[in-house]
């Protein structure tokens, strides 16, 4: 559903070249014992007509910088805080720029939704995400395959794919945890990580033990919002919709929305805050299913005592029918206004 939209942009060569193709998504217990697997590969892109692939962010926000400079009405400029705004007879001013419309995509803690008048905070969720990168030369086969692979324990599961054409492992470990601190790269000692996964397989433990340095962030989460726009401001990405990450899809749903944004924005070029409110009607019930799924998917993941269960029902169901589950996420034809 992503990458759709970026190849309709013109990314496609430049990203594959970074890209991984994962051929499956492996699902295991946190002893090693197969669960279910899950087809992408070939198959993910005849389903929709688009690959599923898994990039580093930095490609892809190279790729994203290597446009905007090729983009001559487009001046990014960087550094700039922007925490209040004003709106008057021809646009918004904010950060002393003058501009026909603002979007404000400042991420999980944005500025600008408390500007919008949202007071709800962002609530912990009483897991801690941990995060690393290895060589994929200097893991175990196993752990270098063109899969992503989910492990699934109790209160706790592990993900790791390949990232930069395959050359290095991305690995995401996360555990219920009481650590509330806001913030994206605290930080983890290693030690403390291998003693939450203590009971885990040794191989799993012999990977989690290969990166010296590990950062860590708590898990924040926000219900929908009854409104994201007012006149020409809006939200995008996660300062609309914060997801937690056990659908993958946080990244996914603000290229989504910017796609739409866009197609609004070219039908309503005298109109900001017609194409704002047009664009909030069409991603709100999908950016809420999607944050309900993901949500959902964290209970299953950290089933605590009913991890037999869950695990007994991950055999029965069989990857082909988890993947026909999610035909309504991946098989969303949204593209940017140039493709049209």
């Amino acid at each position: 559903n992503a990458t759709r939209i970026l190849i309709g942009l013109g990314l496609g060569e430049r990203l594959r070249r970074n890209a991984s193709i994962p051929q499956a998504v492996a699902i295991k217990t946190a002893d090693g014992r197969p669960l279910a697997r899950i087809p992408l590969g070939d198959d993910a892109e005849r389903r929709y007509g688009a690959p599923y692939w898994s990039i580093h962010r930095g490609d892809l926000q190279a790729a994203l910088i290597e446009a905007v400079e090729a983009e001559p009405a487009i001046t990014l400029r960087l550094g700039t805080r922007v925490e209040d705004f004003t709106v008057n007879g021809s646009g918004v001013v904010a950060a002393g720029h003058e501009g026909m419309a603002l979007i404000g995509a400042d991420g999980l803690w944005s500025a600008l939704r408390a500007r919008l008048g949202h007071r709800a905070q962002p609530q912990f969720q009483h897991r801690t995400a941990w995060r690393a990168m290895a060589a994929a030369s200097a893991v175990e086969p196993a752990f270098r395959a063109a899969e992503a692979q989910l492990w699934l324990g109790r209160d706790a599961h592990l993900v790791h794919y390949p990232v930069k054409a395959g050359t290095q492992i991305n690995m995401v470990a996360i555990v219920t945890d009481r650590w509330a601190e806001p913030g994206w790269n605290a930080e983890g000692r290693r030690d403390e990580l291998l003693a939450r996964y203590s009971r885990w397989s040794e191989a799993a433990r012999r990977f989690l033990a290969l990166p010296e340095h590990w950062q860590k962030w708590a898990l924040y989460d926000l219900p929908p919002l009854g409104r994201w726009s007012d006149g020409p401001v809006t939200l995008l990405g996660d300062a609309a919709h914060p997801m937690l990450p056990f659908l993958a899809q946080g990244a996914a749903m603000a290229i989504e929305d910017a796609a739409v944004l866009a197609n609004f924005f070219a039908r309503h070029a005298d109109d900001p805050a017609t194409a704002m409110q047009r664009y909030e009607q069409v991603r709100r019930n999908r950016t809420a299913r999607v944050q309900h799924a993901a949500r959902s998917n964290g209970r299953v993941y950290h089933a605590g005592a009913g991890a037999a269960f869950r695990d007994l029902i991950l055999r029965l169901s069989g990857g082909n029918m988890m993947l026909r589950r999610y035909d309504w996420l991946y098989d969303e034809r949204v593209m940017p206004p140039r493709t049209q």
